[in-house]
């Protein structure tokens, strides 16, 4: 088995990352934050072109037949930019399950616009029960205790949830299931759910915590106290390879939890799919919880301010952390799956 990217897939991630560092300037993004979308004008149609909508999409349905493990390094570059639109939610958690779960014509129609990008879907945690950009998505695939259900946004009623980043925009929902909306209603499906939405977390908080570490590095390089630069305190130094440390063990998790979730299966003996993902997210949620407290403290004073560039992936960072469970989440989720609690 093989975890690290094939040629192929540097390629596509790379390729997406040239777009998004071009589309999601600091500009852009603090101009995103001002509006009531949260997004970037032009954004979603230019990525769209890329198929990247419908990466996780059957061919038969016009997309590209790709799996998570091909996701997951595109991901954590949406992270790096900090990316203002539901692009995680509609190609890594919503298409993918609909894909899976659904077996109507429903399914059907929703797949081959969902592949183009001509309807944007975002997904509600079943965890936290906050769903993201339902402005700006046309359909929300949301669970009901052992359902699974897609419903259009213009059949919801909905009240926006204050957000520390402007451009993640979150919302609870009020809405009736009925067997029209209905794809699936067996726990599995739930719990593919939350796999799918931790995996897409976790990968996005390892680009955020990426960037942060960059941006860190950089900054104490040039900034200088008592006629040297501040990096090259030992103190700093050690913030900074701690970040790195974290960074570098979460992401291999990261990445043999999208093998596992393709593959549905673990490829460590005793272990489950849910297992693997859980211990992604925790160490995922670890590490850029500490690549913030630790870039804002390598800051200083100057990283408080909203005018400078860091808050924007400080913001993000905190909000991947908790969204789709959290550290403690996942850990006690993890003891249960090893049979070391009830």
């Amino acid at each position: 088995m093989r975890f690290a990217p094939t040629e192929q897939q540097e390629q596509f991630a790379s390729n997406i990352a040239s777009i998004l560092e071009k589309e999601c300037s600091v500009e852009a993004l603090q101009s995103a934050g001002e509006k009531s979308s949260g997004c970037v004008d032009g954004l979603w149609e230019t990525l769209s072109e890329t198929g990247l909508m419908g990466i996780g999409i059957p061919e038969e349905f016009g997309g590209l037949g790709m799996g998570a493990s091909d996701l997951v390094f595109i991901l954590e570059e949406l992270g790096i930019s900090a990316c203002a639109e539901p692009v995680a939610e509609h190609a890594a958690v919503a298409s993918p399950l609909i894909a899976r779960w659904a077996q109507n014509e429903m399914a059907q129609e929703i797949l081959e616009e969902a592949a183009n990008g001509s309807k944007k879907l975002t997904v509600g945690s079943p965890i936290d029960e906050r769903v993201v950009s339902v402005e700006n998505s046309d359909l929300i695939l949301i669970s009901k205790e052992n359902e699974l259900h897609a419903v259009p946004t213009k059949e919801i009623e909905h009240t926006p949830m204050t957000s520390i980043d402007p451009r993640y925009k979150t919302s609870v929902i009020d809405w009736t299931p009925s067997s029209q909306t209905l794809i699936s209603e067996t726990h599995e499906a739930i719990e593919d759910m939350t796999n799918r939405g931790a995996l897409s977390a976790a990968a996005q908080a390892v680009g955020v915590a990426q960037k942060l570490l960059d941006m860190t590095v950089s900054y104490v390089s040039e900034r200088k106290q008592f006629g040297k630069p501040v990096g090259t305190n030992q103190a700093v130094k050690h913030h900074c390879s701690d970040m790195a440390i974290a960074i570098e063990f979460a992401r291999p998790l990261v990445q043999v939890a999208s093998w596992a979730i393709d593959n549905q299966k673990s490829p460590t003996e005793n272990f489950t799919v849910s297992g693997e993902v859980s211990a992604a997210k925790a160490l995922a949620s670890e590490a850029v919880e500490l690549a913030c407290r630790s870039a804002l403290q390598c800051h200083g004073a100057i990283g408080y301010t909203v005018e400078h560039d860091l808050q924007i992936w400080l913001k993000r960072g905190w909000i991947l952390a908790s969204t789709w469970g959290d550290a403690l989440f996942h850990r006690r989720r993890l003891s249960k799956i090893l049979g070391l609690t009830a």
